[in-house]
């Protein structure tokens, strides 16, 4: 990856894309901070893409875990409440 100023890069921009195009990623820089950097799109896209893969994957080990987890054997909610909740929704559907 190279850097060039901002106010080099405007000098040099159809060298720079042709650059770019070869697959080389150029940084450009403002008062010496780095503020953007130009990659080819499909770069980009692969980068963006094995980002959601990767949550994607943590997603389905989090699902596996917790299917092979036995369920809790203290009730969360009384039957009770349960009829109460279940009576409330089919209110709420027939009120449609």
């Amino acid at each position: 990856m190279s850097t060039v100023s901002v106010s080099a890069a405007r000098a040099i921009l159809p060298d720079l894309l042709d650059r770019v195009l070869a697959g080389e990623e150029v940084t450009l820089t403002r008062h010496g901070q780095a503020i953007a950097v130009i990659v080819r799109p499909d770069v980009l896209r692969v980068r963006r893409a094995g980002g959601i893969l990767a949550a994607a994957t943590r997603l389905q080990e989090l699902i596996d875990r917790g299917g092979s987890m036995p369920l809790a054997t203290i009730p969360t909610m009384s039957a009770d409440r349960a009829e109460a909740l279940l009576a409330d929704v089919s209110a709420s559907r027939s009120a449609r």
